[in-house]
């Protein structure tokens, strides 16, 4: 049986120089490079974006061939206590580099580091400065206490453009001679919504049904099309209530999609109507209560209809 590749893995760039976007950091980065040296880092923003991409890349970067000798990785989510830093941390952070004058340790998802650990890996980053780097990355900086920010140079990556990201999955369109629609590609996008990682798991599941189309593709994410929402929304402020519940039941029920899926998308799309602004207001208030209660543990079908029914009266 043939090895599946993942395509994430694949394509990930190696280098600085391939980064996509973020040339805020990326420039940073390399003047660092040239001069052999970095500070302590914090790399935040949401998840997809390239955090652990640019860490690995530094590394290769600095390093070069040997970059594994003088790297570690590590998961704060996989081990949340003090143990991680008083043990597997410490322990490399004390280690000798070889062929450099420090070793760089990148701790992902730092954020979900307990405040104990948190303030055990500051002595550590303290304790280590003259051989060890520390590089975390984080979705939530604020999560992070303060006596880490103020030891790191803090980064704060953005969401990647659709630009960007179409610029991407063409090149592993080319890579892996797939055959794909443009529309599919803008599609993968919408669904990503800027998440790099989840954009090209999309497309690579979306590929093993043959030509990549905007169906297969909603089809393989198990989301919403937005013309099916617009359409029950429609349906709704035309005072077609019976037609919108309908319609409802059939995203419900026959294509399986989850409220919380709908919600959201009901949400964009609120965004996109031709109502008064007074009204716009309103729905959204609405929307956001009824994702609220299906949060917790509402039906889908009432919590939804019941937001259907908030969009007669915006009329």
């Amino acid at each position: 049986m043939a090895k599946l590749e993942v395509w994430t893995e694949k394509y990930r760039p190696a280098r600085l120089s391939e980064v996509v976007n973020q040339k805020h950091v990326v420039e940073r980065l390399k003047a660092w490079v040239k001069k052999g040296s970095i500070p302590n880092m914090l790399f935040a923003g949401p998840a997809g974006i390239g955090k652990t991409t640019i860490a690995l890349a530094l590394a290769r970067d600095l390093y070069g061939e040997n970059w594994r000798q003088n790297f570690r990785e590590l998961n704060a989510s996989d081990d949340r206590g003090i143990g991680v830093v008083r043990g597997q941390i410490k322990d490399f952070a004390s280690m000798i580099p070889l062929g450099a004058d420090w070793k760089i340790i990148f701790l992902d998802e730092s954020d979900a580091l307990t405040p104990e650990a948190q303030q055990a890996l500051r002595r550590t980053i303290e304790r280590y400065a003259g051989v060890c780097r520390f590089i975390l990355s984080a979705n939530y900086s604020s999560r992070i206490i303060e006596p880490i920010q103020s030891r790191c140079a803090v980064f704060r990556l953005k969401g990647l453009s659709e630009r960007d990201t179409l610029a991407y999955l063409q090149r592993v369109v080319r890579g892996e001679k797939l055959q794909a629609d443009g529309d599919a590609l803008k599609a993968v996008y919408e669904v990503s919504e800027g998440d790099l990682r989840k954009a090209t798991n999309l497309l690579q599941a979306a590929s093993a049904l043959g030509r990549v189309t905007r169906k297969t593709l909603y089809d393989v994410a198990a989301r919403a099309r937005p013309v099916d929402i617009r359409a029950m929304l429609d349906l709704a402020l035309a005072g077609r209530f019976p037609d919108a519940r309908k319609k409802l039941y059939d995203l419900l029920i026959e294509q399986g999609l989850s409220g919380e899926d709908i919600i959201r998308e009901i949400h964009r799309q609120v965004l996109k109507l031709e109502i008064p602004e007074e009204a716009r207001l309103m729905l959204i208030d609405r929307v956001g209560e009824t994702e609220f209660r299906l949060n917790q543990g509402g039906s889908d079908d009432i919590q939804i209809g019941a937001l259907l029914a908030q969009f007669l009266k915006s009329k």
